[in-house]
């Protein structure tokens, strides 16, 4: 309540209209008297070991674009909502019918303190849960049931004095310790912001155009991070060495068709357009490459004399011109 108060949600105001149910299970779902917690991991089977290092390269290339490693496959909240009702017909064959409902990031639901009172792992000092044996790179969902089921005990921090997460973060979102100000969270701004991205924090995303992982590349867990144990997680072709400039080129049809199934097609083509073209204007202000740079202000321009159709022409205009003046040449 306290962190809604200062306004840390920003334009989530669905995480301020459930009030307390949020907190209170029985409230959300009646009936309700244990809840169980799952995690599924999520990195690609193909990913090798040194993935942060790769990661790490490609946001240092303007040219390239970075998309949050938990996106680039299949949408999870149907991977992980199917499996669990799976879970849940499981238990309904051995011990019978049962009052029970699924969620995944789908619900007034405090998925991170759940996770973290029954045993999955502890609350890190960027708010992810962190796990001993699986980092933070996994989806969490639970099954709330109404069978007094035995308790789990919750697991104890495991961050010491590391705050690497902190330092890391390229907007300082991270205000204080298991503390962020969604406001300028490039998670947030990327997904959840459906307006003009602040002027100040537009230089400090990067070629950023879908999530952040800064904050789990550089934390120690993660080299504990687990591969997925399915395939559905799998990199997209489209997604497997995205460039700022081909991405560019599509059309609405083409962002409808590549995102099929994807977490970002919610967020829909004119914030797609609008991500894109903000990297843009940073690699036009960073990159010493001058063949892409030229390529980048023509293609840009090219926009402004015909803005895609269908779209929130507004919007994407005011970040195409910002970036156009972020030409160093």
């Amino acid at each position: 309540m306290a962190w809604l108060a200062r306004g840390f949600h920003g334009e989530m105001h669905y995480m301020a209209s459930h009030g307390l149910k949020r907190a209170r299970p029985a409230e959300l779902v009646p009936g309700t008297v244990r809840v169980i917690t799952a995690r599924m991991d999520y990195l690609p089977v193909t990913l090798p070991e040194g993935w942060q290092r790769i990661e790490w390269d490609r946001l240092a290339q303007p040219g390239a674009a970075t998309v949050s490693a938990y996106a680039r496959g299949r949408d999870y909240h149907k991977v992980l909502r199917t499996r669990l009702q799976k879970l849940a017909d499981r238990l309904a064959e051995r011990i019978g019918p049962f009052g029970h409902r699924v969620f995944t990031d789908s619900a007034p639901v405090l998925e991170v303190e759940l996770a973290s009172r029954s045993g999955l792992g502890w609350r890190g000092k960027h708010t992810l849960l962190l796990s001993r044996e699986a980092g933070s790179t996994f989806f969490l969902g639970e099954i709330f049931v109404d069978l007094a089921l035995p308790l789990t005990e919750p697991e104890s921090a495991h961050c010491g004095a590391c705050q690497a997460c902190i330092d890391i973060c390229p907007t300082q979102a991270i205000v204080d310790e298991k503390l962020v100000d969604a406001r300028r969270c490039i998670s947030y701004l990327t997904i959840e912001h459906g307006g003009p991205i602040p002027l100040e924090l537009r230089p400090l995303m990067g070629n950023r155009i879908y999530g952040c992982d800064d904050c789990q590349l550089v934390c120690p867990w993660n080299k504990f991070a687990q591969r997925a144990v399915v395939r559905d997680f799998d990199v997209r072709p489209a997604l497997s060495d995205p460039q700022l400039l081909t991405l560019w080129q599509w059309d609405e049809a083409t962002f409808l068709r590549l995102t099929e199934g994807s977490p970002i097609r919610r967020i829909g083509f004119a914030r797609w357009q609008r991500n894109v073209a903000v990297a843009m204007g940073n690699a036009l202000r960073s990159s010493p490459d001058t063949s892409l740079t030229a390529a980048i202000r023509v293609a840009l321009r090219r926009w402004l004399d015909a803005p895609s159709p269908g779209t929130d022409v507004s919007l994407v205009e005011e970040h195409v011109r910002w970036a156009l003046a972020q030409d160093a040449g």
